[in-house]
């Protein structure tokens, strides 16, 4: 086998310059001399026999096809590595950093309890968090930038292993004086004329109007916030209804608005959350511990009144 002749330390050089951007703010990270960051890039870069970056004084620096390659692969090597350390120290108790990334409107009621119970677990894990929309975090994991991300089963890329580790009905939201306030249920088809509020974020939106036409019916849509909050002030404040998933245990709106939460007459689908993540980067030994947590909580059905995970 051929001797490797690059180290772990060149690995985080490299991954932090293709994330910062910029040599001189990879070094401030990393709290290194730029001279000696630009030394070990070029010496990663005579092990590897390719070039990786090309660096230039006025535009930072500028991944080549094959860094971008070796991207993905150097992260994935470091995690490996923070394996290693856990392996060697006898394996019991896992340290390192775990990176999850969450679907923008699902972190608020899905992430703190799991950060808590996983943290309560594995003290020895770092746990960092990102939230952005279902694409950009599925690109995340597709480049080894996360390790795991939770969201919604709508338009997920085949590529990506996944697990379901929650299961929540949609319901409608209405402001606290809307004529159907106190019915049992409410139906769509009584709503049709009305105005609704779209929570326009990607896929949420595409589903909501999916559940809409599965019904023959077009919603009259008036507003389309795209954060979870401004929607349920728009309702608190009368200019429509929202359909939503996410359940806040709080029927006030940021502006002291009431809101009430009706659950829908015609027998429209739940919503899984999944875990996902890339099977190139796999699962590293953090990632499989936040897995099984998760995937355990399901299965015991773990889920309060409100619909979110406890």
């Amino acid at each position: 086998m051929k001797p490797v002749r690059f180290s772990i330390r060149q690995l985080e050089h490299f991954v932090a310059i293709a994330e910062a951007g910029t040599l001189s703010a990879a070094a401030e990270r990393l709290r290194v001399s730029q001279p000696g960051l630009s030394q070990s890039l070029t010496e990663l870069e005579r092990a590897l026999g390719a070039r990786l970056a090309v660096r230039k004084k006025a535009h930072g620096v500028t991944l080549t096809p094959s860094g971008r390659q070796v991207l993905g692969e150097a992260r994935t090597l470091l995690r490996r590595a923070e394996d290693l350390v856990s392996i060697a120290s006898g394996g019991k108790d896992l340290v390192g950093t775990l990176t999850v990334g969450c679907y923008v409107t699902l972190a608020p009621t899905a992430l703190p309890a799991l950060l808590q119970d996983f943290s309560d677990l594995h003290p020895g894990v770092h746990v960092d968090f990102a939230e952005d929309t279902q694409d950009v975090l599925q690109r995340r994991l597709t480049n080894g930038e996360l390790d795991l991300a939770i969201l919604y089963d709508m338009e997920i890329e085949p590529e990506l292993e996944r697990a379901i580790i929650d299961i929540r009905r949609p319901y409608v939201l209405l402001p606290a004086g809307h004529r159907l306030a106190d019915a049992p249920t409410v139906a769509l088809t009584d709503l049709a004329d009305e105005p609704q509020v779209l929570l326009d974020a990607p896929p949420s939106s595409q589903n909501t109007l999916a559940i809409f036409k599965q019904f023959g019916i077009t919603p009259v849509i008036k507003y389309r916030p795209t954060s979870f909050e401004l929607t349920r002030a728009l309702v608190g404040s009368g200019m429509g209804y929202a359909l939503l998933v996410q359940r806040p245990a709080n029927d006030r709106t940021y502006d002291g608005s009431k809101v009430v939460i009706k659950e829908i007459t015609e027998p429209v689908d739940d919503a899984h959350v999944l875990l996902a993540w890339s099977p190139t980067a796999g699962l590293n030994r953090r990632a499989e511990a936040f897995l099984t947590m998760c995937t355990d909580r399901h299965a015991a059905r773990d889920i309060g009144p409100a619909g979110t995970i406890q």
